[in-house]
């Protein structure tokens, strides 16, 4: 800071604690005093900001399509649980091995064409079963555990799937939608 920059500085700053709320600028020479600044140069200067252009916005990104994770299936199973699965009713006696040969002995039998509702009422684990013969209605992938979301997304409507485990057993998945 050049030597007057600083009286400038030290007389504006004795001025406004001094209380006359103004402060003179010594760094120029005194010109004109007592008369009003003349009104900014209308032009801009090069330091200005550019003025805005006259073309059109740009028109607003449309939203990205949903993800496959909001998609949703509609699906049916039948769950065989075994002794020490998850939420398995305590009176389950049979083994993991014992749940995943019923479970792929009911596969075969949707698969031949027998009526998947009436196969989930008489031999599904799943205690909502019996009021809607194993079905599921929609849900999306997030919704169910991955092994049993990714069969299911992975079936085409019709299609039958199993033994596919997960920690509550082994289920028998048909898409229905």
């Amino acid at each position: 800071m050049k030597p007057r920059q600083r009286l400038a500085a030290f007389v504006c700053s004795v001025a406004l604690v001094g209380g006359s709320g103004a402060c003179t600028d010594f760094t120029e020479p005194a010109q004109n005093v007592g008369v009003e600044a003349p009104p900014p140069d209308p032009t801009p200067s090069a330091t200005a900001e550019p003025a805005p252009s006259a073309t059109a916005p740009t028109p607003p990104t449309p939203p990205a399509p949903a993800p496959e994770a909001q998609a949703t299936v509609s699906a049916s199973h039948i769950l065989v649980a075994y002794a020490g699965a998850l939420r398995a009713d305590p009176s389950i006696k049979r083994t993991k091995e014992e749940a995943q040969k019923r479970a792929a002995s009911l596969v075969a039998r949707a698969k031949k064409g027998e009526d998947f509702a009436k196969l989930a009422d008489s031999a599904s684990d799943d205690p909502s079963a019996k009021m809607n013969h194993g079905a599921l209605g929609s849900f999306t992938k997030e919704r169910m555990v991955k092994p049993f979301a990714d069969a299911a997304f992975a079936l085409k409507p019709g299609e039958i799937a199993g033994p596919v485990e997960t920690p509550f057993g082994f289920h028998v998945i048909k898409r229905t939608e």
